[in-house]
């Protein structure tokens, strides 16, 4: 395994979340997708990265497939430069990297490249300020470990189901397997309950479970089920475009007003 390239000077450079869990169905992209736009909202420059092959960021943000041209796969694989890639959207101050169609190749790719797991990192080298989100692949290759070794934290959405904490151990020894050995800086942000549904006691349970487990590194603002956050999509909007009055909506909201006091505080103890 190569050694981890140094950080990066702190003085203006953006701090980097990757959204991560290798369970599917999670309401991951949905996360991203949203958070990135409530924070933008404020007015902080956010840059979101479309690292599932999947692209369902990019669609949600209005980019369908044909319409997306070149993206993460260029910047990982061909090394072309980030400000030449990203893509204005319709929300003020909110960038995208698209995932581009040979992303799915990507993982095969990588195997034979040098410095393979700092690719992203490499590239992200010369982002500007701001925040930038990752949407991560469900899964734990080396499109997620290239997240994981640029990220400086990791935000886990899990849904509030029976099989919720399955697997999420599998994540949590890679986070540690990393900080190890490629990313001393990496730590975990926080995790975020969706698909929350107040009518079923599980939710409740699950929730509870989860708690009692991590302690305070679950958001105290939780995602319900919504069906506005489900619609949204498949007209190419955040929620927050298509029903900023949603109970979705202003989750949301309360979420990204949640991850900017968790970022100062931790800012404050780092300094």
């Amino acid at each position: 395994m190569p050694d981890p390239a140094p950080d990066a000077s702190p003085a203006g450079r953006p701090r980097i979340i990757a959204l991560a869990n290798q369970k599917g169905g999670v309401g991951k992209t949905t996360t991203a997708v949203n958070l990135a736009t409530a924070v933008a909202a404020t007015g902080q420059p956010v840059l979101l990265i479309d690292l599932d092959p999947q692209g369902n960021a990019s669609t949600g943000l209005g980019l369908a497939r044909g319409e997306r041209g070149a993206g993460t796969y260029a910047m990982l694989i061909e090394g072309r430069p980030l400000a030449e890639l990203a893509r204005p959207t319709a929300v003020p101050h909110l960038s995208l990297l698209p995932s581009d169609q040979d992303l799915a190749g990507a993982e095969i790719e990588l195997v034979s490249l040098t410095r393979r797991e700092f690719r992203l990192r490499d590239a992200l080298a010369a982002a500007p300020p701001g925040l930038v989100l990752i949407d991560c692949p469900p899964s734990l290759g080396l499109l997620t470990l290239n997240a994981l070794v640029a990220a400086d934290s990791v935000l886990v959405p899990l849904q509030c189901e029976f099989f919720a904490l399955e697997g999420i151990s599998q994540l949590m020894r890679t986070i540690e397997v990393v900080k190890r050995g490629l990313n001393p800086r990496l730590a975990l942000q926080g995790i975020v309950l969706t698909m929350f549904d107040r009518r079923n006691n599980l939710s409740d349970l699950v929730a509870a479970d989860v708690r009692g487990f991590f302690g305070d590194k679950v958001y105290e603002t939780v995602i319900p089920r919504n069906i506005r956050v489900s619609e949204a999509p498949s007209h190419g909007k955040p929620v927050l475009l298509y029903d900023v009055r949603s109970a979705g909506s202003q989750a949301y909201i309360r979420l990204a007003a949640e991850l900017m006091r968790r970022e100062r505080e931790a800012k404050e103890t780092r300094a």
